[in-house]
């Protein structure tokens, strides 16, 4: 390895990713990232993973910081290359992903002349503006430090999210001062809470309970917290998309992701407090806002803008929900709470009806699910693409009883599941990862897992054929009569796992799953079970209009 000679933006840039703890960064090297590349090099802290695509490498950082709880890093090149990262990083900023984006930029005389500088965007400020939380561009190369910490604390502060630093060409081996910048003033983490008395008297005095968590709850680490406000409280349980798993799903009283169901309207409608912890509240998940919501709300969120954005609140306590459930807990330690053992056994009835709905419309895929419950081990990452099995099934029957073990596509645009199931994988390699993947949107990042073989992270891919799209399928015919631009031509799926290093299995039947599943989970290696649809059976929706409404926005 080359030694270091001087301190320049690049090496800066280097130092300040080693300084905050970052373990690996993705991405694509260019001309226009190389001074960047080669100072992580020299520096020998950091691990860089070579991806195939810029969106996919995005995937993996946001993938990364997701399972993890630490900040993700990719690395991109100028103007193509970063329009190519930002409909990922649009996923990052729906998903709220603590995100560092570092890409170059023209060299900086050049910057906005229209004199076409290689690889150079219009705007490409603006462009990464309108992708992410955050753009800033190094404008002189001394600032790079600050501006460096400046970023990642930003994309770590609530709401999250993805911050883009552009770096001139010109300014990457540009000598600077290797000066400490640091905080004259240590502090540690505000742990003080002041509640007024009558939001723990609510709760407290509550006979019909709903508890709402949301992703909010998983970035602040709160289920030990929550579990103890359960335990005193026993509310019924709902769960956002985003966090499943944040309570296990084997709790008797967590619902789950089952909130767009008229069953749970219902029980919103008879509640007589909600307690809302980090949550959206996003419009495929509420009616598009139209769930009735009890007077008495109560919302815990670090976002000071979540107040009164989508329902109405009676108190917004903002703040680290884990310490705010922490002197809730305190409290309620001295104040006689009143539980109705007729509503929990009502939560528990209500659980066992919505799961049975939802099984009588997806057969034979509720056995699909089973088969995951059953040999999945408890500790495994669950991600679903944009796909039927992924959101009608697969994020509702197959249970996570970890926080951080199940992700989605959160923007809704498809096949971004390979790459971030890669990325989850580097970032947790000792648990097993399981992608549940349309072929449509599969064939978006097939390239990237070439990158799950060089980068040994060992994945399994269930890949659900219908040759199209299939949900698009359905709504055209359902509004048009007609299809188009739906049907799809695929490779020999099996074949082209195989070229990549993947183990495959073929499951025409639920036994073909179970036994396809037994192997890959034994195996270790990167694996791909490729389900007939045709086969199995093509899910119908005719009967169930209110069903499909509540997954998906309705049309006008």
């Amino acid at each position: 390895m080359q030694k270091q000679k001087e301190f320049t933006v690049a090496h800066a840039i280097a130092k300040e990713l080693a300084d905050a703890g970052v373990e690996v960064v993705y991405g694509i090297v260019s001309i226009h990232n190389m001074p960047i590349y080669d100072a992580i090099l020299q520096a020998g802290k950091i691990r860089i993973s070579t991806a195939r695509g810029e969106s996919g490498a995005v995937n993996m950082a946001d993938a990364y910081a997701r399972a993890t709880g630490k900040v993700g890093v990719v690395i991109t090149s100028t103007g193509s290359g970063a329009g190519n990262a930002a409909g990922s990083l649009v996923e990052s900023w729906n998903a709220s992903t603590p995100l560092l984006h570092i890409t170059g930029e023209a060299a900086y005389d050049y910057i906005g002349t229209d004199q076409r500088f290689i690889h150079e965007a219009k705007n490409q400020q603006q462009m990464m503006e309108g992708a992410g939380k955050s753009s800033y561009l190094v404008q002189r190369p001394n600032q790079i430090t600050s501006l460096m910490q400046k970023s990642i604390q930003e994309a770590n502060t609530a709401p999250q999210g993805p911050v883009t630093i552009s770096v001139p060409t010109d300014f990457q081996p540009v000598i600077v001062p290797n000066g400490e910048r640091m905080e004259a003033e240590i502090t540690t983490e505000e742990t003080h809470v002041s509640l007024p008395t009558s939001v723990v008297e609510a709760i407290a005095q509550s006979k019909r309970p709903v508890l709402w968590i949301g992703r909010g709850a998983v970035h602040a680490n709160a289920s030990k917290e929550l579990e103890n406000l359960i335990a005193a409280v026993q509310p019924a349980i709902l769960t956002s998309e985003a966090a499943k798993g944040v309570i296990s799903e084997a709790h008797p009283l967590c619902i789950g992701n089952f909130v767009a169901t008229p069953q749970v309207k219902q029980l919103l409608e008879e509640a007589d407090l909600l307690l809302s912890i980090g949550v959206r509240f996003r419009g495929d998940q509420t009616f598009e806002w139209n769930l009735p919501i009890p007077e008495n709300h109560i919302n815990i969120d670090a976002d000071p803008a979540a107040f009164q954005r989508s329902f109405s609140m009676k108190y917004s306590l903002t703040g680290n929900a884990r310490n705010i459930l922490k002197e809730i807990n305190h409290q309620l330690q001295t104040t006689a709470t009143d539980v109705d053992d007729s509503y929990t056994t009502e939560v528990k009835e209500i659980k066992q009806t919505v799961q049975a709905d939802l099984r009588k419309e997806v057969r034979p895929y509720d056995q699909f699910a089973d088969v995951l419950n059953e040999q999945l081990p408890q500790d495994t990452i669950l991600l679903t693409d944009v796909t039927i099995p992924g959101y009608t099934w697969g994020n509702k029957l197959v249970e996570i009883h970890e926080p951080r073990n199940y992700l989605y596509m959160t923007g809704g645009g498809i096949g971004q599941g390979l790459p971030m199931a890669i990325g989850a994988k580097m970032g947790q390699p000792n648990k097993p990862v399981v992608l549940i993947a349309g072929d449509g949107g599969f064939m978006v990042n097939a390239n990237e897992m070439i990158t799950a073989i060089q980068e040994d992270t060992p994945i399994i891919v269930l890949l659900f054929d219908d040759s199209g799209y299939g949900i698009l399928k359905y709504y055209q015919e359902a509004i048009y009569g007609r299809q188009t631009a739906v049907e799809l031509q695929n490779p020999d799926f099996e074949m082209m796992a195989k070229s990549m290093g993947f183990e495959t299995a073929k499951a025409n039947s639920v036994e073909d799953f179970q036994a396809g599943l037994k192997q890959a989970l034994a195996s270790g290696k990167s694996s791909m079970i490729i389900v007939d649809v045709h086969q199995v059976g093509v899910l119908e929706y005719e009967d169930s209009p209110e069903y499909i409404e509540s997954f998906h926005p309705r049309f006008e």
